[in-house]
């Protein structure tokens, strides 16, 4: 794979492969109701599980944040399911996205690899990841001329600072918006994770305690504890990428989140009794 152009790996799994299907899809999931005037939504919180599951909740921040603002460069925090090294950006090229290739901004990279103590350059680091992968459709078809500036963000202790760093970077541009891509809990015997067993009260508890205390410090902008968090209550997949977005959100002025959206894989798709499941929280700033 070019290290100037990162292809699609997760298309046709992950969403649709052809590009009627994809803008379908998008359009259906890409609606918003949130009515805030004279409010400018510079960073949001996305899931990153199949369109099927988690499109709609995604689709609601992409959607909230194009009603107030046509951002020229999404930085993307991407969770990171198989690398665990230092934060790692793609600083050039293009990726493969149904509707055309999306650019990288490089000159925006470049004063953040410049600024930014921590981040790296590393775009093979993003080869076989699907978190930040399953965002670009949205960013390409919504904001057609938008760049990105992709950051996978492990879970580190200091996954915060970055964010904040980055921030200051990127402040004084209204035109420039941060994404977080982040999964809730994984939640059953499949995923190794079954403290209340299975059935509708291991849903609620989910729901109502695991799940909704990570959601409480990220509306609450509490960066630095999320990271911790997700380590002791197995409640967060992509612990880091939140924490550096929530880091962002504040150190650009903004106070508090605003949830748009909570669900399950299995309020989506609910055959049977909750067993194997995955909590979506979509959340903008």
């Amino acid at each position: 794979m070019s290290l100037n152009r990162r292809g699609s790996v997760v298309r046709g799994l992950f969403y649709p492969y052809g590009h009627e299907e994809c803008a379908e899809k998008i359009d259906y999931c890409a609606v918003s109701d949130i009515d805030v005037k004279d409010v400018v939504f510079r960073a949001g919180i996305v899931p990153h599980a199949g369109w099927d599951y988690s499109g709609p909740t995604a689709g609601k921040v992409f959607a909230a944040i194009k009603k107030h603002v046509n951002p020229k460069t999404f930085i993307l925090f991407g969770a990171s399911h198989g690398y665990f090294g230092p934060p790692a950006l793609m600083a050039e090229g293009f990726w493969e996205t149904p509707f055309g290739d999306i650019e990288i901004d490089s000159a925006l990279s470049s004063r953040l690899l410049e600024q930014v103590d921590g981040l790296k350059e590393n775009a093979s680091a993003h080869d076989g990841e699907h978190s930040i992968e399953v965002q670009v459709p949205f960013i390409k078809r919504l904001f057609p001329e938008a760049r990105i500036a992709p950051i996978l963000v492990p879970a580190h202790e200091n996954a915060f600072a970055l964010g904040a760093a980055v921030a200051d970077v990127a402040r004084n541009d209204d035109s420039v918006v941060a994404i977080g891509s982040a999964d809730l809990s994984h939640y059953g015997p499949r995923f190794g994770f079954a403290p209340k067993g299975t059935g509708r009260q291991a849903l609620e508890w989910v729901r109502n305690v695991n799940d909704k205390r990570v959601i409480e410090l990220a509306v609450g902008m509490n960066a630095e504890a999320i990271v911790s968090e997700a380590r002791d209550r197995h409640n967060t997949c992509g612990a880091g990428a939140i924490s550096a977005l929530v880091a962002f959100a504040e150190k650009i002025g903004a106070r508090r989140g605003v949830l748009l959206e909570y669900t399950t894989s299995h309020d989506v798709r609910p055959y049977g009794e909750p067993v194997d499941f995955v909590g979506y929280a979509g959340i903008v700033y």
